[in-house]
């Protein structure tokens, strides 16, 4: 298997924006569990579920790239894929609690800080990922880049609902936002597993 030593500028710079998503994330982890528990925001909450589900992938990915084998690609691809499903069954369930429950967060500055930033950096990291995986010939960082875009999907949704909730009282804009996410997860999730 090879080593760090002998990696190409592009693998490296596949592990370096794996390793920048998984330090975003697990920073993330503990901003959202404050703001989560501060604001009682399952939006805030089901965000940081995201944030777990990334950090799996952008492992699952670090892993693969050590080592990259036509056994191993398909074992990561299935993880990755499982990972959309889980994220997908989570939106749905917590979209449709929230509808019914007509659960009323409270507002969270904080909140509105982070997603704002963490759509931003997630967007760039896919594009990167997406474009590094294509000239690598590597689906798994390919897959893994569409599972950061639905992370800065989710991340926008979730500042909407956050602003929407904020500004104009809207709280059940954030679960409305859920599931147009739970839709693209869902196929990508599902092409992900058929590969």
């Amino acid at each position: 298997m090879p080593g760090p030593s002998t990696w190409t500028p592009l693998l490296r710079r596949g592990v370096l924006l794996e390793a920048v998503t998984l330090g975003w994330n697990v920073a993330g982890i503990v901003v959202l569990t404050i703001t989560a528990l501060a604001a009682r925001s399952v939006a805030l909450a089901g965000f940081g579920l995201d944030s777990l589900i990334e950090i799996g992938a952008s492992t699952v990915v670090i892993w693969e790239l050590s080592g990259t084998g036509v056994r191993r690609q398909a074992l990561a691809l299935r993880i990755i894929g499982g990972a959309f499903v889980v994220l997908a069954l989570y939106l749905a369930v917590q979209s449709t609690l929230v509808l019914v429950a007509r659960y009323h967060p409270h507002h969270s500055q904080l909140g509105i800080a982070w997603t704002s930033a963490t759509a931003v950096v997630m967007f760039l990291l896919a594009a990167g990922k997406r474009t590094t995986g294509r000239q690598l010939g590597n689906p798994v960082l390919e897959t893994e880049g569409r599972v950061t875009f639905v992370d800065g999907l989710l991340a926008t949704a979730v500042l909407v609902g956050l602003v929407l909730n904020s500004w104009r009282g809207w709280w059940w804009a954030d679960p409305l936002a859920g599931y147009v996410i739970l839709v693209y997860g869902v196929k990508e999730g599902w092409a992900a597993l058929r590969r």
